[in-house]
């Protein structure tokens, strides 16, 4: 895997993550997601910091699918926006330019995707199984 981040440490990465979240815990519109959620914030930042370090470093310490786990939460899609905007804006804080822009692509397109997989068809409720009279 070629890594496009140079600059970019486990440092970092810590920093940007703590205080994101640090944010998101007192943002009036993800707050009470995250309340709700999340019992173990310190066990719960530790994998967040494992998920990015894999993605920015190439490191292969998460392991997990985080698709699955946000599908099963109560979000909307100004969940994810609000989620960006508090994200690019840490990011920006924290990380070497070159660096904020790539890590900024690559929240925009887990967002995107997550938002298409859970919203795309809100009518659709499962498979039906069909009986025959």
């Amino acid at each position: 895997m070629t890594v496009p981040f140079e600059v970019t440490t486990e440092q970092a990465i810590t920093e940007l993550v703590e205080r994101f979240y640090g944010r998101a815990r007192v943002d009036p519109t993800l707050a009470p997601i995250f309340r709700d959620a999340v019992a173990d914030w310190e066990a719960h930042l530790r994998i967040i910091v494992d998920f990015w370090s894999r993605n920015l470093l190439g490191t292969h310490r998460y392991h997990g699918y985080p698709y699955q786990i946000h599908a099963q939460l109560p979000l909307k899609p100004e969940h994810f926006d609000r989620w960006l905007e508090l994200f690019r804006q840490t990011a920006a804080e924290v990380l070497p330019v070159k660096d904020a822009e790539h890590v900024t692509e690559r929240a925009e397109h887990m967002a995107k995707s997550f938002k298409a997989g859970m919203f795309s068809f809100p009518s659709y409720h499962g498979p039906k199984i069909w009986k025959e009279a």
